[in-house]
């Protein structure tokens, strides 16, 4: 199953700008002169109600204050729950970044209903340099076992094919690049230039600036029978990479997306995943600008089986 009715949401009480992320992550920007943590707060509800009206299960947890974790409405970098009851941990490049683990918010998980079998934790290499943030850095295909990762300092190589490898994916591995200035920079998180649905490929394939390489992705994708939907690098910033599909309880089908995201596609693209499924989008600005992540990254599945 390429896609899950539930997902875990956490709920900011400090959000705001993180410097240690901001070293490689180019989208973030400090914005100053309003209270970003009431704006972003106000942003996440009116994004879990979209999704709730839809008959989608969202299960929120309040982020605590002690220690502070700006980047905590991320969670999907940390954790990832998976259909055989293993929860897996990930190894987190910032610091301040490592403290959003908490054990409370997987019993949080078990008493909604949710089994966990085994906790699968690969922070240990984050204290050595090496740095693998889930389902930011990697794009799982669940029905064709494959995962496509893009390598950055948040993508580690190594890593990312060991993972593959106990998982049972087959890693397609990549480098992807987003113009900063006068510079190509690598492109932080795999997510934010990829998203891989039931039947189609959102992704920015001018993003992969080696030729044998971005044959190789495309390649991939259309032997998997997926269509592939381009986005150009501008909409890439945009955040039109950054989307996620989900299914509501009945089964029905949503690519979620943030406002600005959708306002950068054009009608052709629209019309292309709508094909597909319904669209939802939410105005995620403050928290797009100042986190340097959209709607995906707000989202993490939960596959779990169900006690």
């Amino acid at each position: 199953m390429q896609t899950t009715d539930t997902v875990l949401m956490i709920e900011p009480i400090a959000f705001g700008f993180n410097a240690e992320t901001a070293k490689n992550n180019y989208f973030q920007v400090e914005q100053k002169g309003f209270d970003t943590q009431f704006k972003a707060l106000s942003e996440f509800k009116a994004f879990v109600e979209k999704l709730r009206s839809k008959g989608i299960n969202v299960i929120t947890i309040k982020d605590t204050l002690d220690p502070h974790t700006p980047d905590s409405i991320f969670p999907n970098n940390w954790v990832s729950f998976h259909k055989d009851g293993k929860v897996v941990l990930y190894p987190m490049f910032a610091s301040n970044r490592r403290v959003e683990r908490r054990e409370d918010i997987i019993e949080t998980i078990k008493e909604q209903g949710f089994e966990v079998a085994e906790i699968d934790d690969w922070s240990f290499p984050e204290t050595q340099g090496h740095f693998l943030e889930g389902t930011g850095s990697m794009i799982f295909d669940h029905d064709n076992k494959i995962a496509y990762g893009s390598v950055s300092l948040r993508l580690d190589e190594n890593l990312f094919r060991e993972f593959c490898e106990k998982y049972g994916f087959t890693p397609v591995v990549f480098h992807s690049f987003q113009t900063v200035g006068e510079e190509r920079l690598p492109i932080y998180h795999t997510n934010v230039m990829m998203c891989v649905a039931d039947k189609f490929v959102v992704i920015c394939l001018d993003c992969i600036d080696d030729e044998l390489e971005r044959s190789k992705v495309i390649e991939t994708i259309k032997n998997s029978g997926k269509e592939i939907i381009e986005i150009s690098e501008e909409q890439m910033q945009q955040f039109a990479g950054n989307m996620l599909q989900v299914n509501n309880n009945e089964g029905q089908k949503f690519l979620v997306m943030s406002e600005t995201a959708y306002k950068s596609l054009d009608q052709e693209q629209v019309a292309a995943i709508e094909k597909y499924c319904e669209i939802i989008y939410s105005d995620l600005n403050t928290i797009e600008v100042n986190g340097g992540g959209s709607a995906r990254c707000m989202l993490a599945e939960v596959f779990l089986p169900k006690k």
